[in-house]
């Protein structure tokens, strides 16, 4: 009997089907030659593709995409697993060796089958527990690669969307006491780097308003935050209102055998104002 034959549960068969589909005789021309760096792009495609199903409320869309998204750590898996770095079932194992260890009130000694004993420690105390276990964690980590003299901003990955990446500085930087205590200064400090595009128009200089716009994404992100908002998430869905709208303005206009050329800004506008008005 073939090894595929008696695979039944589908964990097997996702890492079975895998190791097929990079098999250097039999398998896909196309999968034996990616790479972790080669596939990283459709990572990041899969991940916004889950999120966009999630804000849609597209339940079996939702299902498809996290296939999707678990595919590609099954293809980094079986990668390393190649070049015998490590396997599938150790990123599953260090994963619950991790989550056992952060949740000592659910999980006490981090014992498995002690879930189920009563905790006394408050919402406060158990936030307060799980800093200061990641902290240890962090202590205890062997020093990355090319790194010396480590800053606490290094573990945030640079490939990290930017506005994201914005986010998880300044919330580094916060545990540290590097952030304002109320949200006044920051709308003083959008005002502030505001201003400071607008000389650097005026001046013409295209290096400096490139600079000054990153300092002003920088503070809206900042406010974002402080407001208990995903800058990411609240750009998305204004991305997705305009889609709506401006597709009510091609509409509109098509219904009147026009070109969108064909029409005036003034046009437009009061066809997006209609559009506005009919809760798009």
């Amino acid at each position: 009997m073939s090894e595929s034959a008696v695979l039944i549960e589908p964990m097997s068969k996702l890492k079975h089907l895998m190791r097929c589909l990079r098999d250097k005789r039999f398998g896909c021309a196309w999968d034996q030659k990616q790479t972790y760096k080669s596939i990283a792009p459709y990572t990041l495609e899969e991940a916004y593709e889950v999120l966009d199903a999630i804000e849609r409320e597209d339940f079996d869309h939702l299902k498809e995409e996290l296939g999707d998204l678990l595919f590609q750590v099954i293809f980094y898996a079986q990668i390393a697993e190649e070049e015998q770095r490590f396997t599938f079932d150790d990123i599953a194992d260090g994963i619950v060796e991790k989550m056992l260890r952060r949740h000592p009130h659910v999980f006490p000694e981090a014992d498995l089958t002690r879930f189920g004993e009563p905790t006394t420690l408050t919402d406060q105390q158990i936030s307060e527990q799980w800093q200061h276990i990641k902290a240890q964690e962090k202590a205890n980590q062997k020093p990355r690669k090319g790194v010396v003299d480590e800053s606490r901003l290094d573990a945030i990955p640079r490939s990290m969307p930017a506005l994201m990446q914005a986010v998880k500085i300044q919330q580094s930087v916060s545990k540290v006491g590097f952030d304002w205590s109320d949200i006044a200064p920051v709308f003083d400090k959008i005002r502030e780097e505001l201003d400071e595009l607008e000389d650097a128009i005026k001046e013409q200089d295209t290096v400096h308003v490139e600079e000054e716009m990153g300092d002003v994404l920088f503070a809206v992100s900042n406010l974002a935050r402080h407001l208990n908002v995903s800058p990411d998430v609240a750009l998305n869905k204004t991305n997705e209102k305009f889609r709506r709208r401006f597709g009510r303005i091609e509409a509109l206009v098509a219904a009147q055998d026009k070109k969108l050329t064909d029409c005036s800004l003034q046009e437009l506008d009061y066809y997006w104002d209609q559009a506005k008005r009919e809760g798009l």
